[in-house]
C-alpha cells in the first residue's frame, strides 16, 4: 500500500504523519508542493498539519492553490482516498474537498492539548477500528479549529452520517463540536485533532493508532 504525504513551506506534522504510516507497513512518498503529479499507484493522500505558507490570507488559503492541491483535487474525483489533519484540514476546506469552513478559535487564543473526542461514526475507513460513540483521547494544536457550518450543512452532514468526530469538550467554539467531517463518499477525512500524534503509546497515548490501522485494513482487503 502507498501513502503520499504532501510537503508545504511551513508544514511541521509531515514527518509525524509519514512515521504513523509507516508503523502501520505503508510505502510512504513525500511530495513537495510544486509539483504537479501525484506518484504512481497512491492509495491516500496525507495532508499533514503546520502552516503551510505561513498561514498568510487564511489558513491553507494559498497552499490550496498550489501545484500539487490541483492532482490532489483530480486524485479525490476519480475516488481516490486522503487524510487532511489541522492545516491538512483547512488546505481540505480550501479546496472545496470538504465543506464548511475552519475560522479562529472562538477564546482567540492557540491551543495545544489532549481532548477528548466521541466517535460519531464508524462507515469509513479512518474510523471502523472504533466503537460507535467511544470515547477518545487525540491532541490538538490550533490557532484556527473553530469548524463553521450554516445550519443546512450541519443537518446535511448529519443526516448523511458524515460526522466523524465531535468534540466531548468542544475548546475552540466549532459548530455542533464538531471535529472532524468526511466527503459525501467518505473517502476523505478532514479533522483538526491529530491522531498521527497520538499513535505510540511512548507519546503519551495510541488512540489516535485506529485510524491508521482502519484505512490499512480496509484497503488491503479491497
Amino acid at each position: 500500500m502507498k501513502a503520499a504525504v504532501l510537503v508545504f513551506p511551513g508544514s511541521n506534522c509531515d514527518r509525524d504523519l509519514q512515521t504513523a504510516f509507516e508503523a502501520v507497513g505503508v510505502d510512504v512518498t513525500m511530495v513537495w508542493h510544486k509539483e504537479s503529479e501525484l506518484p504512481e499507484g497512491i492509495d491516500i493522500v496525507g495532508i499533514p498539519g503546520g502552516f503551510s505558507y505561513g498561514d498568510y490570507l487564511r489558513c491553507g488559503a494559498i497552499a490550496a492553490n498550489s501545484p500539487i492541491c490541483t492532482s490532489l483535487k483530480r486524485h479525490v474525483e476519480r475516488g481516490g482516498y486522503a487524510i487532511g489533519v489541522c492545516n491538512g484540514f483547512q488546505i481540505l476546506t480550501e479546496t472545496r474537498i470538504l465543506p464548511g469552513a475552519l475560522l479562529r478559535n472562538a477564546g482567540l487564543k492557540y491551543i495545544c492539548k489532549h481532548v477528548p473526542l466521541t466517535v460519531t461514526t464508524t462507515d469509513s475507513i479512518f474510523t471502523q477500528g472504533y466503537e460507535a460513540g467511544a470515547s477518545i483521547s487525540v491532541p490538538i494544536a490550533h490557532h484556527d479549529g473553530n469548524y463553521q457550518a450554516d445550519a443546512e450543512l450541519q443537518a446535511l452532514l448529519k443526516g448523511e452520517d458524515r460526522i466523524a468526530f465531535t468534540y466531548g469538550d468542544n475548546p475552540n467554539g466549532s459548530a455542533a463540536d464538531i471535529a472532524g467531517v468526511l466527503s459525501d463518499n467518505r473517502r476523505v477525512l478532514g479533522m483538526m485533532p491529530h491522531p498521527e500524534r497520538a499513535a505510540d503509546e511512548a507519546h503519551g497515548g495510541s488512540d489516535g493508532a485506529a485510524v491508521f490501522t482502519g484505512i490499512v485494513s480496509a484497503l488491503v482487503a479491497a
